[in-house]
């Protein structure tokens, strides 16, 4: 057999493989979570992340109605739930975390870690609420004109400008920010908040459709690390997810099917938030596709979408504004609603 032969042999082998695979199933589990402290009430939920004993954190951006707060209190920023959905923890003071808080993340140590698509940090939190690093300040924007209306400079080592999300690698303890809904860069600092690096720049229609490499067409939605110490970037409204290596060296375009005409930049955009399946070699990624209001279910290795679960829709299991992902180490997804959604739901892996 000729080297040609064998390696078109072993590409067709691969792609009959992949199409033969089938998607895991999920169901919503609408006894998860448990009621809320009496008198709590959340507003958008900005993000969800899950710690090494399987309890699932939101981040609660507090914006409850007029109405709403004539009988309730609004719930602190941070709210954690053991994994049987009951409240376990709380803390965060509204006028110190991030405003509109965006995204969270669990680092080995347990520490959490927020950031906010209306201000200019991120922070770290211990389990217990003391606030442990800061990187940027509250409202100090790496903008022109130093507001948040201002154009992104994509450039201050020691500024951010409304960050999407934080990933926090495990060896060296760097901070990989999305720099986000105003500048459009990965950041990366050191354990510290020193700033070491950055990559991307605001990308044009063209570029877009072509999937040029570390460009965005918006919004750069999220930011996670695969077991390989790859980086997955949410180019929201590019309908890509873009991988790197941890330097920015580009690896990868995984296209999400489109939310509506195939024109990028993509209004909803597909690519909101990235999580994997639990097993060593991360089999399955799964994508919380904004646009349609579902979660895409992907082949990792060969970024094919293999199947979806979720729906627009106000019951459980429906999604308003469906925004962030996090899954816990039995393959159970959580999904977090900001909009008029407002909830975090669980969906069971069905064996």
């Amino acid at each position: 057999m000729t080297k040609t032969l064998f390696i078109a042999l072993a590409a067709a082998l691969a792609s009959a493989s992949v199409q033969a695979q089938t998607a895991p199933k999920f169901e919503v589990d609408a006894t998860w979570p448990k009621p809320l402290p009496e008198g709590w009430i959340t507003g958008q939920l900005g993000g969800v992340c899950i710690d090494g004993r399987d309890n699932v954190i939101v981040v609660n951006r507090g914006d409850i109605t007029a109405e709403e707060a004539e009988n309730a209190t609004g719930a602190p920023p941070v709210i954690i739930f053991d994994p049987q959905g009951n409240v376990v923890g709380a803390f965060g003071d509204p006028k110190v975390v991030p405003k509109s808080i965006h995204g969270c993340f669990v680092d080995g140590a347990g520490n959490i870690w927020v950031g906010g698509n209306s201000d200019a940090m991120v922070q770290k939190y211990s389990r217990d609420g003391k606030l442990l690093l800061q990187i940027g300040g509250k409202e100090a924007f790496d903008s022109a004109d130093g507001t948040a209306k201002g154009k992104g400079l994509n450039a201050a080592p020691d500024k951010l400008y409304l960050p999407s999300g934080i990933a926090v690698e495990a060896g060296t303890g760097e901070i990989f920010v999305s720099d986000g809904y105003g500048n459009r860069r990965v950041a990366v600092f050191d354990r510290n908040g020193k700033f070491l690096r950055q990559w991307g720049r605001q990308g044009t229609p063209d570029e877009a459709m072509s999937g040029t490499p570390a460009v965005f067409s918006q919004i750069v939605h999220c930011i996670t690390m695969s077991n390989a110490g790859l980086v997955y970037v949410c180019d929201r409204q590019g309908d890509r997810v873009q991988v790197f290596d941890r330097n920015g060296n580009f690896q990868r375009n995984i296209w999400i099917t489109p939310s509506g005409p195939t024109a990028l930049p993509d209004k909803r955009g597909t690519a909101w938030w990235v999580g994997f399946s639990p097993d060593r070699e991360q089999k399955y990624m799964y994508v919380m596709n904004g646009g349609k209001e579902r979660v895409e279910i992907l082949d990792h290795a060969s970024g094919k979408i293999l199947g979806s679960f979720g729906r627009p829709g106000h019951q459980a299991g429906n999604f308003t504004h469906g925004h962030t992902l996090a899954v816990d180490s039995k393959g159970n997804i959580y999904v977090a609603e900001t909009d008029w959604g407002r909830r975090v739901q669980k969906f069971k892996i069905v064996e």
